[in-house]
């Protein structure tokens, strides 16, 4: 990553780049909006609600969002259960993009689900997957790579249906002129790429700093939107994620996966988690649009958008492949659906595309699901994650919330 010396002394703050308001819907008044609050009164997390102005905490119904969202009532509940405490919701908002120490705060707004993901959904991004592996995770050489394969496959691969016969034709050709990859495999293949991409209770939520390994010299953000699936596999609800990605690390192998997407602090979720009900539901995910803004201290800026319609897969072909009789999750689970940005814009050299800066401050939106904001640091020198499990069962038990 870029060092911060590389930078102008004083980085913007996320609070200075965006207005706390901004982290809803434009539609909130009328949305089902479910997440979590750090209440230092409690020494841990509280299942909240926003109702109007005000954020009301509904731990003594449900201690975690996992068991939220397994209620057949969850609509009801959220709109109008009764709750405990309640707090300003400008003020949750503006303390948690200032990060200010001893204010209560949202996390992300999942816990006990297991954080999955789906990879190479969108043409453009599998492309890109191809390029990183082309050139051994150097950005030096992704131009002259990206020309040829783009020339290539760009226009062929973009109208085929994964799984098709015509897509196995396009294979062929592809294996034929020596332009195969693993990536376009999952791209057009049969079976989508779904790995795990965080463990349990270890995502960070809106306001947060994300990590980026300190060795890294190629990496970027991947805006995407997230679906909450109940153990029972039924999408219910949505929110925004960054999957954090390590380009160099996944470009010199496949195998490095895991070193590439899972560090300290490499999952953003968030604001909240925005419940399916009668005005609104998976096909105003499918017709979402996200946007991606990155400023940097350094006064760089990168703008982009993408539509959920030019996935190449379908979102409930995704969590089939996810969970069904070959692969349960009782607490339910999250699942990243795909990313189109793979950002080529250049920062530092020409030919070089994207890279991380400490400090950048990262703007994932969405009209629909709000804004989730973080800003970049490297993976090293973000807060230790030390809240897992054990201390999650162990604060709600002293909460009397577990019986």
């Amino acid at each position: 990553m870029i060092d911060v010396d590389q930078a102008p002394p004083r980085a913007r703050p996320p609070h200075e780049v965006v207005e706390p308001g901004a982290l809803l819907p434009e539609d909130a008044a009328r949305a089902a909006l479910v997440g979590r609050v750090l209440d230092p009164e409690v020494g841990g997390p509280c299942v909240v609600a926003v109702r109007g102005d005000r954020v009301v905490d509904l731990s003594a119904l449900a201690p975690t969002t996992s068991a939220l969202l397994e209620r057949p009532d969850v609509v009801d509940v959220v709109a109008s259960a009764p709750g405990g405490r309640s707090w300003s919701l400008e003020e949750v908002l503006a303390d948690t993009l200032a990060r200010r120490p001893g204010a209560a705060r949202l996390l992300a707004p999942v816990d006990l689900q297991v954080v999955k993901a789906a990879g190479v959904t969108f043409v453009r991004s599998m492309l890109e997957r191809v390029i990183e592996e082309r050139t051994g995770g150097d950005p030096a050489a992704a131009e002259e790579v990206r020309a040829r394969v783009v020339a290539a496959v760009g226009g062929t691969v973009s109208a085929v249906r994964p799984g098709s016969p015509e897509a196995e034709r396009v294979k062929e050709v592809l294996i034929a002129e020596g332009l195969w990859s693993q990536y376009l495999e999952v791209g057009i293949g049969p079976d989508p790429e779904v790995f795990t991409k965080a463990p349990v209770l270890s995502a960070v939520g809106a306001g947060a700093q994300v990590g980026v390994l300190e060795r890294s010299t190629w990496n970027n953000p991947e805006p995407e939107v997230v679906l909450a699936v109940t153990a029972a596999g039924a999408p219910v609800a949505a929110t925004l994620g960054n999957d954090v990605n390590l380009r160099d690390f996944e470009g010199r192998s496949a195998l490095l996966l895991t070193e590439a997407k899972d560090n300290n602090a490499s999952c953003a979720l968030g604001p909240f988690l925005r419940l399916f009900d009668d005005g609104f539901g998976l096909d105003d995910v499918r017709e979402a649009e996200v946007s991606l803004r990155v400023t940097g201290a350094d006064g760089f800026e990168l703008v982009g958008a993408s539509s959920m319609r030019e996935m190449s897969r379908d979102l409930l072909d995704l969590v089939a492949h996810a969970r069904g009789r070959h692969h349960q999750y009782p607490d339910g689970f999250v699942l990243f659906t795909g990313t189109m940005f793979a950002p080529t814009q250049d920062r530092y050299a020409t030919g070089e595309g994207f890279t991380h800066a400490r400090d950048d401050v990262v703007v994932i939106s969405s009209p629909r699901l709000g804004a989730l904001v973080n800003t970049v640091t490297a993976a090293e020198e973000a807060p230790e994650w030390t809240f897992g499990i054990t201390a999650l069962m162990r604060n709600l038990a002293e909460r009397g919330l577990l019986a």
